[in-house]
């Protein structure tokens, strides 16, 4: 049913052409009032009203309406979630890189699209260069960046320190932050019934003091072979903490092994230039010019011996070196410092390394299954270098590292040659030696009674 306004207008006493008006001046003042509408300065709020933005800031997300400059909110979309990080202040975009092998600052710069004039400019810093280009895998690295340019980074050198970079109005700036480490004295003396590894366990002490006593004394002792139940040691050094909390066993200071009734002592000295070694307490260097083994082996397949029967040949024909059996791939190393004199196939050895060093010692090692990189004739190379990895070529049954030491020609057992020694403590610096190593050779002494641990 239609309906009309007529009759209704009659009542109010208006007629239709003055209704006309009346509508026309009402679209007029609406359109002034939106037209100004824009321009009229925000009421203050009423007092006791609450202050939305303040809230709003207070919980850490934006106020309706505004722009935030705090930390983002979590994405509430799967499409927002796959966005950078953004940073508080700036919208920066963070990248947290985990170093690969062989990976440069550089490689990184590249991956993430980042300039390599902030590269540049961050190696011109004072100091910087080194502390940035002497990445370690596997460590972590925190970028921030925006449109391609630099405006932070984050790397912890060590335990105690940690580099930040930061953008400035007059460029990039960089600064170490201190975290000092707390070290505290301790002792731990042991018998062996097994391992190593276990006695120093059972005393309360790390593996990584186990791994470090092993070393100090491994020229003298061969930890696989040599330890007997009942052998002992006592070793001297520090735990290191951070706010309270355990991080690492420092550095060995002064340790004692006796080994099948043989007392062994060593004492850790730091000269004025800086070098750390670990000396006898006369001053003879702990280290030899050669290690004793080049390998971590998990047994000896084959000894030295004039008279053995060849697994292969089944001839009657002299083994001249010491087969260390061990997964193909096991890291061989240098036993003393040298030049390569020959890197390649060579009939039964298969791949074979052989290197010169002084008093006319000749390292071999032979059946590898690969060359490192850098192993190559006239290489000169220190002790320890990887040199190659286990391998069965040439005349073998199984993977292991046959290694031969010879002097002037002639063959010695590896196992039980007489090993040169490394330089001794220098005479300059040989009272200083004394002086110092005096307290720490008489901790060792120290009686415990029959606590295995001091602290």
């Amino acid at each position: 049913m239609a309906f009309s306004f007529k009759p209704a207008l009659r009542k109010l006493g208006l007629a239709p052409l003055k209704l006309r008006w009346l509508l026309i001046a009402a679209c007029a003042l609406g359109a002034w009032s939106l037209l100004h509408a824009g321009h009229e300065a925000p009421s203050a709020p009423h007092p006791g009203a609450p202050d939305v933005a303040k809230q709003a800031s207070a919980a850490g997300v934006a106020a309706p309406g505004s722009v935030s400059r705090g930390p983002a909110s979590a994405p509430a979309t799967a499409a927002a979630q796959k966005k950078p990080v953004e940073s508080a202040l700036f919208g920066l975009a963070t990248s947290n890189v985990i170093v690969n092998h062989n990976d440069t600052l550089d490689g990184i710069f590249r991956r993430l699209k980042l300039r390599l004039s902030d590269l540049a400019s961050l190696r011109g810093l004072p100091g910087l260069k080194a502390r940035l280009d002497s990445l370690r895998p596997g460590e972590s690295l925190r970028l921030m960046h925006r449109d391609g340019s630099l405006f932070g980074l984050e790397r912890r050198l060590n335990e105690a320190e940690t580099l930040k970079v930061v953008r400035e109005g007059s460029g990039l700036k960089a600064d170490v932050l201190q975290n000092p480490l707390e070290a505290r004295p301790r002792i731990v003396r042991g018998v062996i019934n097994s391992s190593l590894f276990e006695a120093v366990g059972a005393a309360g002490g790390h593996d990584q003091t186990a791994v470090a006593l092993a070393d100090i004394f491994g020229w003298d002792i061969d930890f696989v072979l040599d330890i007997q139940p009942g052998d002992s040691f006592v070793v001297s050094y520090q735990e290191l903490y951070q706010d309270g909390v355990y991080v690492k066993d420092g550095p060995i200071q002064a340790a004692l092994f006796i080994n099948q009734g043989r007392q062994y002592r060593a004492v850790r000295y730091v000269d004025p230039e800086g070098n750390a070694h670990f000396y006898t307490p006369d001053g003879r260097s702990m280290h030899k010019a050669f290690l004793r083994t080049p390998v971590e082996f998990t047994r000896v397949s084959s000894r030295f011996n004039s008279a053995r029967l060849h697994p292969i040949l089944n001839t009657i024909r002299a083994h001249k070196g010491v087969d260390y059996a061990a997964p193909i791939g096991t890291p061989v190393r240098a036993a003393g410092e040298g030049r390569i004199r020959y890197a390649g196939p060579k009939g039964g050895y298969g791949n074979v390394v052989e290197i010169d060093h002084t008093r006319s010692i000749v390292t071999v090692y032979g059946h590898l299954s690969r060359f490192a990189k850098g192993t190559r004739v006239g290489q000169h190379v220190t002790q320890g270098t990887v040199i190659a990895y286990v391998g069965m070529t040439g005349l073998a049954t199984g993977p292991h590292l046959h290694y031969e030491y010879r002097v002037n020609g002639v063959f010695k057992n590896p196992q039980t040659v007489s090993l040169p020694d490394a330089e001794p403590i220098d005479a300059r610096w040989r009272p200083d030696f004394l002086a110092h190593s005096a307290p720490l050779l008489a901790c060792l002494e120290t009686p415990l009674g029959s606590a295995l641990v001091a602290r």
